[in-house]
């Protein structure tokens, strides 16, 4: 790794609270789920909110997936091969530090207002919303219900798809879960037996479903910019509110 000495950057960085990985689940070759525990016992953030980590004087935001009570920041990383740090983060063990910014940010957080939340996510992008979930059950809260549609293109990249099933088994009256895998017919997805197609091709349909009222939801897409960009073009001008969080690859 470039010495501080060397890199400006890198110094401001060392100069931040650092993050300790606690615990690291590879889930496919360019997926991997990490837990860090902040050196900043202090740190807060809402159900959705981004962290900032960075490492050889390079940072990127991750969407965080534990949710608050949880004491440890979840991150579910894809590995972009041409980029500067995901790279880097490959090469981290458990006891590794990563410098973080002392506050979380983002905007893409429950809109309580509404009663009706469909979260559309591909892969990595479900991150926000098991922040949100995760945290409106602990909390045992009532009167909203989340209709998750969550895509990939093979079944073993929806990671945290056995979570929100059995969550929505434990909690029918609040929790509907819809995921779909875009290859079905490929080996890999052998034995698939739910939803098929890209997340946001069944999105009408699916919507149109659940029979939800205009003014009392919520629609937020999070993942792929182009599964974002079509979930707009068929929700907004359909008079649905919308919400959207782009990753960018780095």
């Amino acid at each position: 790794m470039t010495s501080s000495a060397t890199n400006p950057r890198a110094a401001r960085l060392a100069s931040l609270p650092r993050a300790t990985l606690v615990e690291r689940e590879d889930i496919t070759e360019d997926l991997m789920v990490l837990k860090f525990r902040p050196e900043n016992s202090g740190y807060t953030f809402k159900p959705g909110q981004y962290c900032t980590l960075g490492a050889d004087g390079i940072e990127r935001a991750y969407s965080i997936a534990s949710a608050p009570y949880e004491g440890v920041l979840e991150v579910f990383v894809e590995l972009v091969g041409e980029g500067e740090l995901t790279p880097r983060m490959w090469n981290l063990h458990v006891g590794d530090t990563m410098s973080m910014r002392p506050t979380a940010k983002g905007l893409f957080v429950m809109k309580d207002q509404f009663h009706h939340h469909v979260m559309v996510s591909t892969v990595t992008g479900v991150a926000p919303t098991v922040s949100m979930v995760r945290q409106y059950i602990h909390d045992q809260r009532e009167g909203h219900v989340f209709y998750i549609l969550y895509g990939a293109s093979y079944q073993d990249e929806l990671t945290y798809d056995t979570e929100l099933a059995g969550l929505a088994q434990e909690h029918p009256d609040c929790i509907k879960f819809v995921p779909t895998v875009s290859r079905p017919d490929e080996p890999r997805n052998s034995g698939w037996t739910g939803a098929r197609g890209r997340v946001n091709n069944i999105f009408q349909e699916y919507l149109d479903g659940f029979d939800l009222p205009h003014d009392d939801t919520m629609i937020y897409a999070c993942g792929h910019p182009g599964m974002i960009a079509s979930v707009k073009d068929q929700a907004t001008p359909a008079g649905w509110n919308f919400i959207e969080e782009r990753f960018w690859k780095e």
